[in-house]
C-alpha cells in the first residue's frame, strides 16, 4: 500500500483560500449573498490564524512589520464587513508565502544535493582484495577503487588514468580525462571504467567534505529576513498606520482606514528581499562559490575595494620551467632528462617543476643511482655513469659566458635558475617561474566592469616579482614583503574607503580574510585556516569564479533593492489613493495583490538569472585540446630562442645545428598546430562568439608566424653547407621576431580563448 503524499502547508493554505474565494464568487453570482459572505469570511479567517502565529513568532524573535500589517488588514476587513476584500488579502498572503517557500526550496536544492551525494562508504584495495569500509576509515596512501558511476570519496591521484564527471564540483558539463599521476577531487563522478586512486587526504580533509560543511553552514542562514527588508519595515509599518489613522480621523469613515491597511499589506513584498538573496546564494553555489549566508552575499554585492594575495591566487601557486639554456653542444632534452632523473626522488617543489617539464616535453628520465639531497640546495646522483648535481651553485663558482648569460636572463625574467652540473661544471640552466593564471587578467577586467574601483596586490613575495605581476594585470597598488600583520593593516585601511573584500588561499591569509568586510578563500588547494576564516569559498581552482560571485551578488542585491524599493513606493501610492477614497477595500486588495506578486516574481529572477557564458561542448573539447598542445609546444618555442642566442657567436656548426633544429620543430610541430587551430578551433569559436571577425586578429598572427617560418626555411635553403656570416644578422632578427610573435600570440590565445574552458591542472 502506497504512502500518503504530503503537501507543503503553504500549498494547502493557498488551495483552501482560493477554493473558498471561488465558491463565494459562485454563490454571489447565484444571488446567495449571505453564503458568499460566509465563504469569504472563512477565507479571511483561514489566513488570519496562521498570520497571527507568524506575528507572534516574529515578535518573539525581535522582528515586526509585514505580518503585523497583514493581521490588521485581515481583521479590519472582517470588522467592517468587507469580506471579499478580506478573502483577496488572504489569497495574497497565501500566495506570497507559497512563492517564498517555493523559492527557498528551489534555492536550497543545490545545497541539500551536496549533503545527499556525500559518499559514506569506500572500496579500499589491499593486495588482490577489495574491502568496503566506512569512508572515514580511508587513510592517506590507501588505494581506493572507484567503480563506474560512483562518486570519488576522497581526494587522490589517479594510478592508471580515467575519465571523470566534475560537474557537481566545478559546474563543467564535459567529462575530464585524467592521466596517471593527475589529481582527482572527492565529489566527482567516475565517468569511465573502474579507476584506482591513491588517497592524498582523509575524507574529513578532502574537497567534498569541505563543501558539505560549507553547505550545512550556509543552509542554516539561507532565508533570514534580510537587513534591507528590516530597514524598510521599520518605517513602513508606522507610516501605514499613520496614514490609515489620519484618513479615518479626517473622514470619519473606518472603511478608508481599512482600505489603507489593505493596500499597505506588504507581507509578500518584503519577502522579496530574502527570496532574491536566497536565489543569489543558490546561483553562487551552482557557479562553484559557497557563500556563508545571506548577510555575506549582501556584503559581497556592495564591495568596492579588493585586496588579493599573489601566490596561489593570481598566480598558479607552483613554479614551472619556462626555458632551458644549455652549454654549447648540449641538447635541452638531454639536460632535462638527466635533471629529472635526479629530481624524481625529491619532494622539493622545484623538483616537481622539473618532472612536469620532462613530462610535457615527452622526455623519459634515465635511471639514477646513489641519489642524495642537500636540503635547501639541491640533489645529486649518478646518471648513466657520471655524477649529476641539480640545484644551486656555490657562490664562488666562476661561470662560463653562456652560464653568465643564463644567470642574467634569470634576473631579467625574475626567474629562479636551477643548474644542472657534472664534474663541477654547469652544462644547463632551467629557468623556473610561478606563472600568472591565464584567467587572472580576464577576471580583473570583469571585476572592474562590476564596479570595483581599487584593487591591491598583497603578498609576502619580493617587490620586483609583485610589481611585475601587478603591472601585467593592471592593479592599482602593490604591498610586497607583507607579513600577516601588514596584510591586516592594509585591509583595515581599505575598509575606511568602502566595503572591502580579501581573496587568498594560504594560512598567512587567514587573519586578513577575517579582517575584511568579506573574506573569500580559494578552497581547492587553499588551507583549512583560510577556508574557515573566509565568508565565501571558491571550491575549485579557478580565480574567475571570483568575478562570477561578485556579479551574482551584485545582481541579487540589485533585484532585492529594486523589488523592495519599487514595491514599497507603489504601495505608498496605493495607500494615498485609498486615503482619498479612490480605492475601496476590494479594489485596494486587488491592486496590492498585483504589486506583491509582481515584485516577488521579479526577485525570483535571482534564482535563474543570466548564467556566466560557457562555450558549447565541441568548442570546450577543442579548447582543452589546444590548451594542452600549448604546453607540449614549449620546447619548440624555447628552441627558437636558443637558435637566435647561438648565432651570437657568429656562423658555425653549433649555430647551424641549432637553427636547423628550430626550423625542424617549427615545421613538424608548431605549424600543424597552428593550421589545426585555424581550420578547427577558430571556426567553432566563431559560431559562438558572433562570427569570424572575433578570431580575425589571431588568424593574422598565424599568417605572420607562417611567414617568418618560411623566411627561416629560405635562409637554410640558401646555405646547404652551413650558415654564412652575412646571414647571421637577418637570421637573428627573424628568430627573435618569431619568438616575440609566438610569445604574444600564445599569451593572447590562453587569455582570450582557453580560459573559456574550465579545467584543473595537475
Amino acid at each position: 500500500m502506497g504512502g500518503v503524499r504530503r503537501y507543503p502547508a503553504e500549498l494547502v493554505l493557498l488551495t483552501g483560500v482560493v477554493l473558498l474565494l471561488a465558491l463565494g464568487g459562485l454563490a454571489w453570482l447565484c444571488s446567495a449573498v449571505v453564503t458568499a459572505s460566509v465563504l469569504w469570511a472563512g477565507a479571511a479567517a483561514a489566513a488570519l490564524v496562521p498570520a497571527v502565529v507568524w506575528v507572534v513568532a516574529d515578535l518573539r524573535a525581535g522582528r515586526w512589520g509585514a505580518d503585523l500589517l497583514a493581521v490588521l488588514a485581515l481583521g479590519g476587513t472582517v470588522a467592517v464587513g468587507e469580506y471579499l476584500a478580506g478573502a483577496i488579502i488572504a489569497a495574497m498572503v497565501a500566495t506570497g508565502r507559497m512563492l517564498e517557500a517555493g523559492a527557498a526550496r528551489r534555492a536550497g536544492r543545490d545545497l541539500s544535493a551536496l549533503l545527499e551525494r556525500a559518499p559514506s562508504r569506500a572500496r579500499v584495495r589491499s593486495g588482490a582484495e577489495v574491502e568496503v569500509v566506512p569512508v572515514a576509515e580511508v587513510a592517506v596512501g590507501d588505494v581506493v577503487v572507484v567503480l563506474p558511476g560512483e562518486i570519488v570519496p576522497v581526494d587522490g591521484v589517479v594510478l592508471d588514468g580515467g575519465q571523470f564527471d566534475e560537474s557537481a564540483v566545478t559546474g563543467e558539463a564535459v567529462p575530464i580525462s585524467r592521466t596517471a599521476g593527475e589529481p582527482v577531487r572527492s565529489g566527482v563522478v567516475n565517468a569511465g571504467g573502474a579507476a584506482d586512486l591513491r588517497a592524498t587526504a582523509t575524507a574529513e580533509a578532502s574537497t567534498y567534505a569541505g563543501m558539505v560543511r560549507l553547505a550545512e553552514q550556509a543552509a542554516v542562514d539561507t532565508a533570514p529576513v534580510a537587513r534591507l527588508a528590516d530597514r524598510i519595515a521599520v518605517w513602513f509599518l508606522p507610516a501605514s498606520l499613520l496614514i490609515a489613522a489620519v484618513a479615518w480621523v479626517l473622514t470619519g469613515d473606518p472603511e478608508r482606514a481599512v482600505a489603507v491597511l489593505v493596500t499597505a499589506t506588504p507581507c509578500p513584498l518584503l519577502l522579496a528581499v530574502p527570496v532574491a538573496v536566497t536565489g543569489g546564494l543558490s546561483r553562487a553555489s551552482r557557479s562553484g562559490v559557497v557563500v556563508k549566508g545571506g548577510a555575506a552575499l549582501e556584503t559581497l554585492g556592495r564591495v568596492r575595494s579588493l585586496a588579493m594575495d599573489k601566490t596561489g591566487t593570481v598566480t598558479a601557486g607552483r613554479p614551472e620551467v619556462v626555458d632551458i639554456v644549455c652549454a654549447p653542444g648540449v641538447r635541452p632534452d638531454e639536460a632535462l632528462a638527466e635533471a629529472a632523473a635526479v629530481e624524481r626522488y625529491s619532494p622539493h617543489v622545484l623538483a616537481g617543476a622539473v618532472l612536469r617539464a620532462a613530462r610535457r616535453a615527452g622526455v623519459t628520465p634515465p635511471a639514477a643511482e646513489s641519489v642524495t639531497e642537500r636540503a635547501g640546495h639541491g640533489a645529486s646522483g649518478i646518471v648513466e655513469g657520471r655524477p649529476v648535481w641539480v640545484g644551486k651553485l656555490e657562490d664562488a663558482t666562476v661561470l662560463p659566458p653562456w652560464a653568465a648569460g643564463a644567470a642574467r636572463r634569470g634576473r631579467l625574467d625574475l626567474a629562479t635558475v636551477i643548474w644542472v652540473v657534472t664534474d663541477d661544471e654547469p652544462y644547463a640552466a632551467l629557468l623556473v617561474r610561478d606563472r600568472v593564471r591565464p584567467d587572472a587578467a580576464r577576471t580583473i577586467r570583469r571585476l572592474r566592469a562590476a564596479g570595483l574601483w581599487h584593487i591591491v596586490l598583497l603578498t609576502g613575495d619580493r617587490v620586483d616579482n609583485a610589481t611585475e605581476v601587478a603591472a601585467l594585470l593592471g592593479l592599482d597598488e602593490v604591498k610586497a614583503e607583507a607579513a600577516p600583520a601588514d596584510k591586516i593593516t592594509v585591509v583595515r585601511a581599505e575598509r575606511e574607503h568602502g566595503t572591502t573584500a580579501m581573496v587568498g588561499d594560504g594560512v598567512n591569509d587567514a587573519p586578513a580574510l577575517a579582517a575584511a568586510d568579506i573574506g573569500i578563500a580559494l578552497g581547492s588547494r587553499g588551507s583549512t585556516a583560510a577556508a574557515k576564516a573566509a565568508d565565501a569559498v571558491i571550491v575549485d581552482d579557478r580565480i574567475d569564479r571570483l568575478a562570477d560571485a561578485v556579479e551574482i551578488a551584485r545582481r541579487a542585491r540589485r533585484l532585492a533593492v529594486q523589488s523592495a524599493g519599487l514595491g514599497t513606493l507603489l504601495s505608498v501610492a496605493a495607500m494615498a489613493l485609498a486615503a482619498f477614497g479612490l480605492l475601496v477595500p476590494v479594489a485596494g486588495a486587488l491592486v496590492q495583490e498585483a504589486i506583491d506578486v509582481a515584485v516577488i516574481l521579479n526577485a525570483l529572477r535571482a534564482v535563474r538569472g543570466p548564467m556566466t557564458w560557457r562555450p558549447p561542448a565541441r568548442p570546450t573539447v577543442l579548447l582543452r585540446r589546444f590548451a594542452d598542445e600549448h604546453e607540449t609546444l614549449l620546447p619548440t618555442r624555447a628552441a627558437v630562442r636558443r637558435a637566435a642566442d647561438a648565432l651570437a657567436e657568429g656562423a658555425g656548426p653549433a649555430a647551424d645545428e641549432a637553427v636547423r633544429e628550430a626550423h625542424r620543430l617549427l615545421t613538424d610541430r608548431l605549424l600543424p598546430h597552428e593550421f589545426a587551430e585555424e581550420t578547427q578551433l577558430y571556426p567553432a569559436l566563431a559560431g559562438v562568439l558572433g562570427g569570424p571577425e572575433s578570431t580575425m586578429t589571431m588568424s593574422r598572427a598565424h599568417t605572420e608566424i607562417e611567414r617568418l617560418v618560411r623566411r627561416l626555411g629560405r635562409h637554410l635553403a640558401e646555405a646547404p653547407a652551413g650558415i654564412q656570416p652575412d646571414q647571421v644578422d637577418d637570421l637573428r632578427a627573424t628568430l627573435y621576431g618569431l619568438d616575440a610573435v609566438l610569445t604574444l600570440h600564445f599569451t593572447q590565445e590562453e587569455e582570450a580563448y582557453f580560459t573559456l574552458a574550465p579545467r584543473v591542472r595537475d
